[in-house]
């Protein structure tokens, strides 16, 4: 999957300003954006500050707060010059985005409290197209984004919202700026940047949709893969998300993960969830190593830690792994992660509910009980 982060921003960025610039002779500090409370001059504002601010984040490798400064307009500054400032600031954002290595993650508050260079492109997007729609609207303008730069952003930082028929108006409804049939209104939204769980040699960098989607037909997902990868177990997995997503059951958390190297930024493998966990908190786990990698301890120290992530989340309760009887190296990793073979009576249900072949094993590990 080419990397198109920085290339997307300044599309967004030369088309906003191409719409604001056909009403640069109007007030634009007497007209409201909108449904905002902001007038559109102090939304125009805003768009550059969070382009800065997100630059300022990749470009300081920021990883507890925001880098402590703010962008300040010369006194007199007219709205041509307010458009040049966010072309410049719009321009700073990408270079920032492209010289940003892929495993680079800066703070960004919600909801795990950092975010990739995809992750903050699509949020600069985001706030470049929305509020241009706020301001276009405010001002009586026409106002429609390239419908590639909608869907990067919900594929990208809102995995949880189904996708619909037509893309901008989907990200309009999810940001509480329109409706859409047979869908309640939005009164209030975040975005969600990908999950990622760190262990001693790799880190467990959570698949987007747009990241699966690129994996299921055959790409690499954004990720550099060691020789040999990704295996086809990963490929199939990414179809699983990709599914739940266009049904609107994705929940990121309880997706497929990607396990990156630390020491050399590589990719080695998959690991993730069949579906996020039942009624009675049980979900399904599985994984799989590239060949050449196998029997270095990752998938352990991967499964380990995304288990323990996992069970001490309120919803989930159990999780199993369905491993084929002649599968050794497998029923070992499950071990070594703290699962154990499933009671008969466990099996059995297992085989009568989900119609498992009865050449699986299930290995369980449950949550550990509170201590007093």
């Amino acid at each position: 999957m080419r990397h198109m982060g920085g290339e997307r921003v300044t599309e967004a960025v030369t088309d906003a300003v191409a719409v604001l610039r056909t009403a640069v002779d109007r007030d634009w500090s007497e007209v409201k954006a909108g449904r905002l409370d902001w007038t559109c001059r102090d939304t125009a504002e805003h768009i550059s500050s969070d382009l800065i601010a997100y630059a300022g984040q990749l470009a300081g490798r920021a990883q507890s707060a925001y880098v402590p400064f703010e962008i300040t307009l010369d006194e007199g500054t007219d709205n041509e010059g307010l458009l040049h400032v966010i072309e410049t600031t719009g321009a700073l954002f990408s270079a920032a985005i492209r010289t940003t290595p892929h495993e680079v993650r800066a703070f960004h508050p919600y909801p795990f409290r950092s975010a990739n260079r995809e992750g903050f492109a699509a949020m600069g997007i985001a706030e470049v197209l929305l509020h241009t729609h706020d301001i276009a609207e405010g001002l009586g303008l026409t106002y429609e984004p390239p419908v590639e730069l909608a869907e990067f952003v919900l594929t990208t930082i809102f995995p949880h919202v189904r996708p619909g028929p037509d893309h901008w108006r989907t990200l309009l409804w999810a940001t509480g700026r329109g409706g859409l049939p047979g869908r309640p209104p939005v009164t209030e939204w975040r975005w969600n940047n990908n999950l990622v769980i760190p262990t001693d040699r790799l880190t467990l960098q959570g698949v987007t949709p747009a990241a699966a989607a690129d994996l299921r037909a055959g790409g690499d997902g954004g990720f550099t893969w060691v020789v040999g990868g990704p295996f086809e177990g990963t490929r199939e997995a990414a179809g699983m998300v990709l599914k739940a997503y266009e049904a609107g059951v994705h929940r990121p958390e309880f997706g497929l993960f990607v396990l990156v190297r630390k020491e050399d930024g590589l990719a080695v493998g998959g690991l993730g969830f069949h579906g996020a966990p039942d009624e009675e908190g049980q979900a399904e786990v599985g994984y799989d190593l590239v060949e050449g990698v196998r029997g270095r301890g990752y998938a352990t120290e991967a499964l380990n830690a995304l288990s323990e992530w996992t069970l001490a989340r309120d919803e989930a309760r159990l999780l199993h792994a369905a491993i084929h009887v002649d599968n050794a190296p497998s029923q070992g990793v499950a071990t070594r992660a703290g699962y154990v073979r499933a009671s008969v009576e466990e099996e059995r249900t297992a085989y009568e509910a989900h119609d498992m072949d009865p050449e699986l094993r299930l290995y369980v590990r449950r949550r550990r009980p509170a201590t007093a």
